[in-house]
């Protein structure tokens, strides 16, 4: 099983280089350094459901409280939380690290 960012799971374009930067902006997640490693992922690339502005659906997602529900039934949070059971880091410790 290979481990993947989100941008490469969903191959949004939006990774710093990305093909769709000049479109819709680099997203936060490529860029969160304070995320780095968290899972097992580059910057935020394995913890966007806690980083504000990330992309879903087409639309840029706002601020965690508001966007958690949708994030907990996307198939790569839950892949992701499968991959790294039992040492899957919580949005919790996440959002420690990033406020």
């Amino acid at each position: 099983m290979t481990i993947q960012n989100c941008w490469e799971f969903k191959n949004c374009g939006r990774e710093p280089g990305g093909a769709k930067t000049a479109e819709l902006g680099v997203c936060p997640a490529s860029t969160e350094h304070r995320t780095d490693g968290v899972n097992h992922g580059k910057n935020g690339g394995r913890a966007c459901w806690a980083i504000s502005g990330t992309m879903c659906g087409g639309r840029v997602q706002g601020t965690y409280a508001a966007k958690i529900g949708n994030c907990l039934n996307c198939e790569f949070y839950q892949r992701v939380q499968r991959e790294e059971k039992p040492r899957f880091e919580t949005s919790a410790k996440i959002l420690e690290r990033i406020t």
